[in-house]
């Protein structure tokens, strides 16, 4: 009987399997004789064997080669490599990594991805996807890999990770025309775009339906609105592409800021991301808003600036959460920090928002040490370059729904009330008056009094010799009276048509400005200012304006009598106020 190719397949593979349970078909019994046959066939074989090894081992070789000259003739890009253990990376992995590794000692390493990066003059700042675990900072380097040369590596000068899911990490500055790039992920080269022209943040505004936008490049003169029917906001995922973006016109243009209609469709797509991102799930390719400008040559501002939605606006709440709140911008104060906070706290503030402009002092320690229970403080991280009142309007807005008025002051300035009004009187005078919408405040400058060296127990107490006069006056603002573009010099808003300002008198209220301190503190005005239209001391420009140190010129060099400058009038008001106030009767010592 003939039998099929299958049925002779199958009877060849059920005889080897009884040959193998009887010790035959390729198994180590058989015959004396065909075990011999079987090994002078392998012995015959062989040759054979190894030079087809080495032609394969030859083939191999040949890739890496290869993939190796690819790699050569990259472009010279810095990564981002952490110098962990592997026993701590293995520590802090995600448990989904952990799972993939199989829980043993390869377990993948943290996923820290790049989504923006953005050059300065004196380093690379680089923003991380949120969710991005992020080593302390000793733990980095910023590794330079240039081509045909060996790697060059470098420590972060700063990594930053806040609890609302802000990373950043800022590296030495690169050569020009690089890309950047991490070892920690798989994320693709990211070439750094230019700080001084740049759409850096966004807010949208559910009052009116509109995006506030803040943009570098645009050169809009001080204190002045611009003509907002030269530009248009452009809405998309890739702004490179024309036919896949939406745009709306622009209400208002004014400094960096620029307020347009936000599309219905813009609108649905943050609702539906809002409701994704409360879920756990991220956009890898998140909304993007820029400014274009229109005419002849279309321009459109380059952007990292993804819109993110304010507090939502609550028409029949008739009260704010607090009465009184205050908005600050500072780099490297940390150790004055919390006789600020807890001095105003004690006047009646409520409330601080503070804009962090690059710190790598102590900061975090510090606000850590502020009893969150009694302290309610949001640090709001704003690396951005020469952009005070950009980032004053962009805390107006946050703090408008919470907050009945807000001060704008400075680390070194101190509300004091010389009469016997509080600040709580002087607000309850003026929020049944809601024409009323600033309220500015004298300020005096401080010198140094004498001394030579920090003195221990606060500015407050140290500092009791000023000059003379007044040098400004700072505000205290009802957000809902501000005009809608936002406009502020030197810490005072334009405000809505109709809403005026009242100067609140020197015997009532005023600011002890501690401008002159110790020289140790003092030189670091020299290292540049966050304010955008005035100069840095530094610069030979408005050399004699009064923000300038008078007669100390552009260099950094202690006068001989820089102790006894700026000494007028003794002021110790606010000292003796601190003193009854705060002094602790069995220590003699201070809160802070």
């Amino acid at each position: 009987m003939v039998m099929s190719a299958k049925e002779r397949k199958l009877s060849r593979l059920g005889s080897c399997k009884g040959a193998t349970v009887a010790g035959g078909c390729g198994g180590g019994g058989g015959s004396p004789a065909a075990r011999g046959h079987r090994s002078a066939a392998a012995s015959a074989a062989g040759p054979q064997r190894r030079l087809f090894a080495a032609l394969f081992a030859f083939l191999c070789a040949g890739v890496v080669v290869i993939g190796g000259v690819h790699v050569i003739g990259a472009s010279f890009r810095p990564v981002l490599r952490t110098a962990w253990p592997s026993g701590t990376l293995n520590a802090i992995s995600s448990d989904a990594g952990a799972q993939q590794a199989g829980g043993g000692a390869d377990t993948v390493l943290p996923s820290v991805q790049i989504r923006h990066a953005v050059g300065f003059p004196d380093r690379v700042l680089l923003i991380l996807k949120d969710g991005s675990s992020l080593p302390a900072p000793e733990r980095f380097e910023c590794l330079y890999s240039p081509a045909n040369s060996s790697e060059l590596r470098y420590r972060a000068l700063l990594a930053v990770s806040l609890p609302d899911g802000s990373r950043l990490v800022h590296c030495p500055a690169e050569p020009s025309g690089m890309d950047i790039s991490l070892s920690l992920s798989l994320s693709p080269p990211v070439a750094p775009l230019q700080w001084d022209r740049l759409v850096y943040t966004a807010l949208v505004d559910t009052r009116d339906n509109s995006t506030v936008v803040f943009a570098k490049g645009m050169n809009l003169r001080p204190g002045r609105l611009g003509v907002a029917s030269r530009y248009q906001c452009v809405f998309g995922r890739d702004l490179s592409k024309p036919k896949h973006v939406l745009t709306s016109p622009v209400i208002s243009a004014a400094q960096e800021i620029f307020r347009c209609v936000t599309p219905a469709r813009i609108r649905r797509y943050l609702r539906m991301s809002t409701d994704a991102n409360s879920n756990g799930d991220t956009d890898d390719k998140p909304m993007l808003v820029s400014i274009r400008t229109k005419g002849q040559r279309d321009s459109t501002l380059p952007s990292i600036a993804e819109p993110e939605p304010l507090p939502r606006y609550n028409r029949h709440r008739r009260q704010k959460a607090h009465s009184m709140c205050v908005c600050t911008m500072l780099r490297n104060q940390a150790r004055f920090l919390r006789e600020w906070i807890i001095y105003h706290s004690h006047i009646g503030v409520e409330r601080w928002f503070i804009y962090d402009n690059n710190s790598d002092d102590d900061i975090e320690q510090v606000l850590n040490t502020m009893d969150p229970s009694r302290y309610n403080i949001t640090r709001h991280l704003w690396p951005w370059m020469k952009s005070q009142e950009a980032g004053f309007a962009h805390c107006a807005l946050r703090a408008r729904e919470s907050c009945e008025w807000v001060g704008f002051i400075d680390i070194d300035e101190f509300l004091h009330f010389p009469g016997n009004q509080t600040l709580a009187d002087i607000l309850q005078n003026y929020s049944n008056r809601p024409r009323i919408g600033e309220l500015r405040t004298a300020c005096h400058s401080f010198g140094p009094s004498g001394r030579t060296k920090i003195p221990k127990k606060g500015v407050t107490t140290g500092y009791t010799c000023r000059l003379a006069a007044p040098e400004r006056h700072k505000s205290i603002v009802r957000p809902d009276a501000l005009n809608p573009s936002l406009i502020n010099v030197v810490h005072h808003f334009h405000l809505k048509e109709g809403v005026r300002y009242v100067n609140i008198g020197q015997g009532v209220m005023l600011i002890n400005h501690y401008k002159y301190q110790v020289w140790e503190v003092f030189k670091d005005k020299f290292s540049g200012r966050v304010a955008t239209y005035v100069a840095d001391w530094q610069d030979e420009e408005n050399v004699g304006s009064r923000d300038r140190a008078p007669g100390l010129g552009t260099k950094p060099v202690e006068p001989e009598d820089w102790p006894r400058r700026f000494c007028e009038v003794y002021d110790t008001g606010l000292k003796d106020f601190v003193h009854k106030a705060f002094t602790d009767p069995d220590t003699g010592s201070l809160p802070w």
